[in-house]
């Protein structure tokens, strides 16, 4: 079974590309998008079209709802299900998208967690009934964990709780005690190199189709749906749409902002493609569909 990797900034053409290998190469597809990943955010996240979607079967697209939680925990689970599938259907795989954080997570891997009982987990849940108390008892036994976790976020100030409670150790403590293994120890990757200029020409193209595609419309329905509370709701697009919703800009600077601001997470995003793989092969989109093939 083959793996390959295909990343780079938002716009730059992955999909398309992707799509062209799988075919080729006989493949499943595994996206690694922050926003594919969940159901009814359609629009806003680019997502391939249901015709690409039903030419090759995809994976991390539609998978949970906007309110639901997401982790890297949770992605690498995914993946491993992906592996299976592919291994029972002889498949081949493509990973792609523009969150090369979970691509990262895969390479490096994840710490073990100590065993977890019930016990533990009902009196961690009775303790979270008072967050704020956690938060701050954990603080002051692990601040070097700690400060990176909002006092609000549930979901980690639980997590930490248990390795406590399950270990005796603060999370710095165990992650020390047992560090991550690689979930994917080698695999191509494959950068799209695109000038910026080419880029923001294409994020102003795509911005505007958005618009027309009832962007204004799919946000008004998120937020009757699911409220401005989800994590999901403060991705660039919505932001801004709830923003001139509100009527604190006009509709042209709406259109502005969501542009200006996909372009700057572009750049973060080609500036940590570039730091942080080893081994990236990069090239622009027109070049990698032959290199990729004759490798």
């Amino acid at each position: 079974m083959k793996q390959l990797a295909i990343i780079g900034p938002t716009a730059s053409g992955k999909s398309d590309l992707a799509i062209k290998i799988a075919l080729k190469i006989d493949a499943y597809i595994l996206s690694i998008d922050s926003l594919s990943i969940y159901k009814e955010i359609n629009i806003v996240s680019a997502k391939p079209s249901k015709e690409d979607l039903s030419s090759v079967k995809h994976f991390g697209i539609d998978e949970i709802y906007p309110n639901e939680h997401f982790s890297v925990e949770i992605f690498i689970e995914l993946y491993k299900k992906v592996l299976e599938a592919c291994k029972k259907n002889s498949k081949n795989l493509v990973i792609v998208g523009g969150t090369s954080f979970y691509l990262k997570s895969l390479m490096q891997g994840l710490s073990a967690l100590p065993k977890i009982n019930e016990e533990i987990k009902s009196c961690v849940a009775q303790q979270m009934k008072e967050l704020e108390k956690c938060y701050t008892m954990l603080l002051e036994k692990d601040e070097k964990y700690m400060h990176k976790i909002d006092k609000n976020d549930s979901y980690r100030i639980e997590k930490a709780m248990l390795i406590l409670e399950a270990s005796g150790l603060t999370p710095s403590e165990w992650f020390d005690a047992n560090p991550p293994r690689p979930i994917i120890e080698k695999m191509p990757i494959y950068n799209i190199d695109v000038e910026r200029s080419v880029l923001r020409a294409r994020i102003n193209k795509r911005t505007h189709k958005m618009l027309e595609m009832g962007l204004i419309d799919e946000v008004c329905y998120l937020e009757k749906n699911y409220s401005r509370l989800p994590n999901a709701m403060g991705s660039i697009g919505i932001v801004e749409v709830l923003e001139y919703l509100d009527g604190e800009v006009s509709k042209e600077e709406m259109c502005e902002l969501i542009s200006t601001h996909t372009a700057q997470l572009a750049k973060r995003q080609q500036t940590f493609n570039r730091t942080q793989f080893d081994a990236l092969t990069s090239a622009p989109l027109e070049e990698l569909e032959e290199i990729i093939l004759s490798q």
